[in-house]
Order: structure tokens, then C-alpha cells, then sequence
């Protein structure tokens, strides 16, 4: 990278500055984009521009305390930007000031390519489409010209070819044919793939491989209402669907129980601020929790950073499949507008995103946050068995909710960080959408590398690998890391140290250097975040949040393969590093570097600088943990022709945190002391069917329970 240049640019432009967020790390408004694209436009007057990105800078942390803990000054609203100028390799990028409406960093990239836009992925189709060479091949295997209304592409990023390396804009188009406009293209895949330079806008090269096989011939395995119908319905039931599916509705007639001062939560002693960026989609920022008047900080920011979906067919050109979708295209940028769909049920809260299109004009993306409650089940129940289960304690929970959806091409990716009102942070993931398919011959025998999902559908094995990026701060500055790991007890059975050899420990390995942070997941692996400085008084142990992550597949791809080397922090389940600022902006964000696309992997950026020597030292000070977890994927035909969700999670629980269960102030939903039971008295009860009217037994039969 080249060393940035300040520049001392008074250009402003023709409008006033746009009015002041209510928070620091409140998202670039409309009008703020709108100013911010203004401006840039001035700085480069005379030059043809594309607009990529006008996100906020975030920012730096040291900057952001002092204004909110130690009444210092509000931080500079500051956004950064990335325009493509027509002729020019490379991107041009920099920082505005968005208060003075002034250029304040500037500079030009060469040898990187910017994130993929929608407008990238949507234009692709029609390029390929009037290619005269495309079409030639769609004739081939069995498509007539007047058919190419017909034929769809999914645009992809090339990851990285050796022929063009990052020299030019390119997308590799996954080619398909629909009999209709409302079937699905995926039980349809076809042989070859064009090369697009979105720059150009045409079609530069077509890899075509060495067997040839023709388009399916099989009837289309879609997913629509309509195909439903054909598929299974019956003169007795002509839609096809299941008639036992009777509505379930959730109600909450007093309202939430969250409050939402612009984007910041407040639920059930957490607070923070609900961020959103083209990128990392939903960003939580300054966590901390009200313990009983102590509002103690948890995390400064957690994200998901990146992600890869390396596919495992050794075949030309599928070693290509390796998208790394938040880097190349964004989870911001790929989010649903989640009004268009039951997304979320119930009492509902939603937040909406603004970016910028092509022309640095502002777009908005309605509802791209949902945030409602759900029933969290119990938090915790005891029952004496002395009288007969009578004398009992039964307190059920809710838990708080921030979702988004986004769509990588074929795949759904829905995030929910789940808040439970013990303290424990969770993030579920859930995986749909479609399979990547290509086609197999009619009796083609497809190996190991994929599954054949429907006739002449052949779906490759891959992985979904995410980077979970934490920057913890756990009950103050100055944090810690450490793995810990069920042990056996020393000493064999029959020693004095273990006699009747049952002993077993949590063996806790505190990481001093970056070296000993690079650990991988163990069957009963956790890690520990840990503040050394606050000791809990009863325990004696500090006070900590446990990462527990039982999805945490390794990566397949060997040392050496591009996959690798595209995505260095893939190779460890976790690495901690100091943290760092960079110039004028929160540093240290993306482990696969800043600009992700056609990067050959080669050189010092992003996970691989920061891990550099291994030898920084991160104990007792400010750190960043990121943590690589997610699932591999063997398809089958259940997955098609669209996938039910595949569900995987992990969880932040507190441990040493509190001195007590710390729900226990959490009302009961039903609760009887042993002298309560002995007196015939009520006790506390707001869950028994006398009393609660929106509940009621499925069926005529009575219960003791309901009984006056």
C-alpha cells in the first residue's frame, strides 16, 4: 500500500453540511451520503466516476471514550469512500470530513479491485446474453439463440485466475437455462463459464471444459406455490400443501419490552448501539450491562468480519468457487428488505440501511434489521421431591433479537444475535437458499468431489466458514485471552493425586503472544475473554466471557492452495492480535485485508500482517479475538430444489462475571415455598392456565393444574 497523502483540499460541495447524528456511531444518513458523494464529485471534477462505497469511518476507540466516559469532545464524523474512475486501474479511495465537507485523505490504489455491487451482479446477465460467442455455446449444448431470454447467470466473483490476476474487473458467470421465467435455473446448469470485465461491460474470455455435456432435459425441480401444487397436489387437496398447519400467532399486549433511543437498545439490563454497514451488515458497538446500578462494559464491537465458501472439486475452472461473500460482495450491500416476507413474527421493531448506487446517489433498503422478542423457554426451575414436586420455582425468560438476511447468489445467510437475560450473547445462523449445481451427463458417475441431487444435477461439497470479529471489553481495559480445555486429573488411578482416577479439570492455557493464540478447535475446546484486573470475590477466578463454539469445522483446503492463502485466518479456529488505529479510522477490521477481490493471496495484509512474527504480546492489554467457525457441507437431495435451514451457533456466556445467578430478579412465572404449600396458599403464579387466558389445552380433556 502505498503511504497515504494528506491533502489539503478545500473543495467543498455546493450544499450545507448535513445536520449531526444523535450518536457517534449512528449510521451515514441519506443526506449525509448525498453531501459525502457531492464533495467527492468536487475533488474529482473532469473525471468519470462509478461510486462503489460511502460508508462511515468509524470512530477510533480511544476518541469515542473520551467523548461518552470522560466528557471529551464528540468524535469527527468522518465517511470513507471508494469511486471507480473510468480508465483508471485500481480504485480511488479516501475520507471525508463530513462536518467541513472536505476531502481529508486521498488517495489511488493499484493492483485491487472493490466489492461486487448488486447493480455488478444484476448487469452481468444481460452482457452474457447478447455475446454472440455465448450464445454459440448455449447452441451447443443444446439451447437455439431464440431461447436465450431463457438462460440466467449467477455472477460470481473469479476469486483470483493467473491469467488477468486483478487487471482488470472481472465476475465469472455460472450459466443456467429456465424453461420459463418462473422456474428455477439450478436443476438446469450448463458446461461452460464466460469471463466478464464489468468495466468494459463484455464478455473476454469462455472457459469451456474438455467433455461437453448437454443441457437437462428433465423436467424443472422448482419450489414456487404453483410447483407445489403440481408436484403434489390432489383433487381432494389441489395446492399440494400439508392441511394440518394451523396458524401460530404471537401477542404482546402490553407491548416490547425494549427501548430503542435511535439505535440505541436498552433490554433487560444490556445496552448498545445497533450499527449497520455495507460490509458487515449489523455491527453491535459499546455493550455493557446494568448489574444492579453497575453498568459494567462488556464488548466496544462485534461483528462478523468475513467469511468463505470454499467449494472442494479439484476440476477446472471450480477451484475458482472460494467466495469470500463479505469481502467481495458485502452482507450489507446482499441484505432483504425484510417486509417483503414473514422474516420476522410479532411485535416488531425494524431498522433501515442507506448506501450509495452508482451515481452517489442515497439508497435505501427498507427493514434490512429486525428486532423483536421471543419465549426463551426456562431460565431456571427447582422442584422439592419431598412433597411431591409441590414446593417448586419456575421462571421462564425472553430473549431479545437483532436479525438480518442476505443473499450470496444461490445461498440465504440469516443472522440472529439472540440476547438472554442471564447475560449470554449468542449469534444463530441459518443456512438456505439454493445448492450451486452443475451439470452432470446422463450417466456421468460424479465422484467424491459432489452428489448428484436430481438428474443430471451435480452439487459440489463446500464449506461455510465465518470470522467472528470481537474487540472485547470485559469490565473495563486491558483484556485477556486463554483457551480451556476438560483434562484429565494428574497421576494415574490408585496414586495419591487421583486414587479412584475420576478427576478431571478445566486446564486454562492464557495466550501471552500472538503465537499462542493461533489454537484450533478440541472436542471440548472453549476459550475464555477475561478482564485479569477484576476478580470475582467468591470464585477468585477473573471476570470472563467463555466463547463456547461447537461448529467449528477446519479448513479443508491444504497448505499452499489459494483458499489459503485468500483467507489466512481460515486456518485457525482463533487468533488474537493487539489492536491497532489506522489513519483517521478504526483499524484492524477485515482478517483477508480492505480490498478483497482477485487478490492473489500473495504479500502481508490483513490476518497474515497482523499475526506477522507471532511474538506482539496480548496479555493484560487492548485486544481483538477473531474467531473462525461455521459448518461442511456434503449435499444431498434433501438440500433440493431449495434448502430447509441448516441451523449452527455459538454462544458468549458469562462466567466469574457475577457473583450469583443473575436472573434471580427475573419475576416467576409460578413459585411456592415449602411454607406456602403447607398453608394452602396461591404463592406467585402467572403461568397456570386460571391464569393465563392465551394459553389454553389443545384438546377437551381437564387438568389437575386448571382445576379451582
Amino acid at each position: 500500500m502505498e503511504r497515504l497523502q494528506q491533502i489539503a483540499s478545500q473543495a467543498t460541495a455546493s450544499v450545507a453540511p448535513p445536520p449531526p447524528p444523535a450518536h457517534p456511531l449512528d449510521p451515514l444518513s441519506p443526506q449525509e451520503i448525498k453531501a459525502v458523494s457531492a464533495v467527492i464529485l468536487e475533488h474529482y471534477k473532469g473525471k468519470q466516476l462509478t461510486f462503489n462505497t460511502i460508508t462511515l469511518r468509524e470512530p477510533i476507540k480511544r476518541a469515542y471514550y473520551e467523548w461518552k466516559e470522560k466528557n471529551g469532545p464528540a468524535p469527527p464524523r468522518l465517511a470513507y469512500y471508494v469511486v471507480v474512475e473510468k480508465g483508471v486501474n485500481g480504485v480511488q479511495e479516501g475520507v471525508v470530513d463530513v462536518a467541513s465537507l472536505t476531502v481529508a485523505l486521498s488517495k489511488s490504489t493499484d493492483g485491487v479491485q472493490p466489492i461486487l455491487t448488486p447493480h455488478d451482479l444484476q448487469a452481468t446477465e444481460e452482457i452474457v446474453r447478447s455475446d454472440p460467442r455465448v450464445i454459440r455455446q448455449c447452441e451447443i449444448v443444446g439451447i437455439p439463440k431464440e431461447e436465450m431470454k431463457n438462460v440466467y447467470c449467477d455472477a460470481w466473483t473469479i476469486g483470483y485466475d493467473e491469467r488477468w490476476g486483478a487487471s482488470r474487473r472481472l465476475q465469472q458467470a455460472l450459466m443456467y437455462w429456465r424453461s420459463d421465467e418462473d422456474d428455477s435455473h439450478y436443476s438446469h446448469p450448463l458446461d461452460f463459464c464466460p469471463i466478464v470485465d464489468m468495466n468494459e461491460g463484455k464478455v473476454i474470455y469462455i472457459d469451456i471444459p474438455n467433455r461437453r455435456r448437454q443441457v437437462s432435459k428433465h423436467k424443472h425441480s422448482s419450489f414456487h406455490p404453483k410447483h407445489v401444487a403440481e408436484k403434489f397436489g390432489t383433487p381432494e387437496n389441489p395446492s399440494g400443501f400439508r392441511q394440518d398447519d394451523t396458524p401460530y400467532n404471537v401477542t404482546q399486549p402490553n407491548g416490547v419490552s425494549f427501548k430503542m433511543t435511535g439505535h440505541v437498545m436498552e433490554w433487560s439490563n444490556f445496552k448498545f448501539h445497533i450499527g449497520f454497514n455495507y460490509r458487515e451488515g449489523i455491527v453491535l458497538s459499546d455493550m455493557t450491562y446494568n448489574d444492579h446500578g453497575n453498568e459494567r462494559p462488556l464488548f466496544h464491537r462485534i461483528s462478523l468480519s468475513e467469511m468463505i465458501v470454499p467449494y472442494g472439486c479439484p476440476d477446472f475452472p471450480h477451484q475458482r468457487k472460494h467466495a469470500l461473500d463479505i469481502g467481495e460482495y458485502g452482507a450489507g450491500y446482499c441484505t432483504n428488505p425484510l417486509a417483503l416476507g414473514c422474516d420476522c413474527k410479532g411485535v416488531i421493531h425494524y431498522m433501515d440501511a442507506h448506501f450509495t448506487d452508482k451515481a452517489g446517489e442515497a439508497l435505501t433498503v427498507k427493514n434490512a434489521v429486525c428486532i423483536h422478542e421471543e419465549d426463551d423457554g426456562l431460565l431456571f426451575k427447582h422442584s422439592d421431591f419431598r412433597d411431591d414436586f409441590q414446593t417448586t420455582v419456575v421462571t421462564r425468560g425472553k430473549k431479545l433479537i437483532v436479525s438480518q438476511i442476505f443473499t450470496a447468489a444461490n445461498y440465504e445467510y440469516c443472522l440472529y444475535w439472540i440476547f438472554r437475560q442471564d447475560g449470554t450473547i449468542k449469534l444463530e445462523v441459518r443456512l438456505t437458499g439454493i445448492l450451486n449445481t452443475f451439470v452432470c451427463g446422463e450417466d456421468e458417475d460424479v465422484g467424491k468431489w459432489g452428489t448428484q441431487v436430481y438428474p443430471q444435477v451435480n452439487a459440489h461439497n463446500h464449506q461455510h466458514l465465518f470470522s467472528l470479529r470481537l474487540d472485547p471489553r470485559i469490565d473495563g481495559d486491558n483484556n485477556s485471552a486463554s483457551t480451556s480445555d476438560a483434562a484429565s486429573g494428574d497421576g494415574e488411578t490408585g496414586s495419591t493425586q487421583n486414587m479412584y482416577g475420576n478427576a478431571f479439570y478445566a486446564k486454562k492455557t492464557v495466550f501471552k503472544t500472538v503465537a499462542d493464540s493461533l489454537t484450533n478447535a478440541t472436542t471440548t475446546r472453549t476459550w475464555d475473554i477475561f478482564n485479569p484486573s477484576k476478580i470475582n470475590k467468591f470464585s477468585g477466578k477473573p471476570s470472563s466471557y467463555k466463547l463456547v463454539s461447537t461448529w467449528a469445522s477446519p479448513l479443508l483446503a491444504k497448505e499452499g492452495s489459494l483458499v489459503r492463502k485468500r483467507a489466512p485466518w481460515a486456518a485457525y479456529t482463533t487468533e488474537v492480535v493487539p489492536y491497532r488505529d489506522d489513519d483517521l479510522g478504526y483499524g484492524r477490521l477485515y482478517p483477508s485485508g480492505e480490498h478483497v477481490a482477485q487478490w492473489s493471496g500473495d504479500g502481508s495484509r490483513g490476518m497474515r500482517e497482523w499475526i506477522g512474527n507471532g511474538e506482539d504480546k496480548i496479555e493484560n492489554t487492548d485486544i481483538l479475538l477473531f474467531h473462525t467457525f461455521g459448518i461442511t457441507h456434503f449435499p444431498a437431495p434433501e438440500d433440493f430444489p431449495v434448502m430447509p435451514t441448516e441451523i449452527f451457533d455459538l454462544m458468549l456466556r458469562p462466567r466469574h462475571f457475577f457473583t450469583e445467578n443473575p436472573v434471580l430478579d427475573v419475576k416467576p412465572s409460578y413459585a411456592k415455598t415449602t411454607t406456602e404449600v403447607k398453608q394452602g396458599l396461591t404463592g406467585t403464579d402467572t403461568c397456570s392456565l386460571n391464569v393465563d387466558k392465551t394459553s389454553r389445552l389443545a384438546f377437551a380433556e381437564t387438568s389437575s393444574c386448571c382445576k379451582k
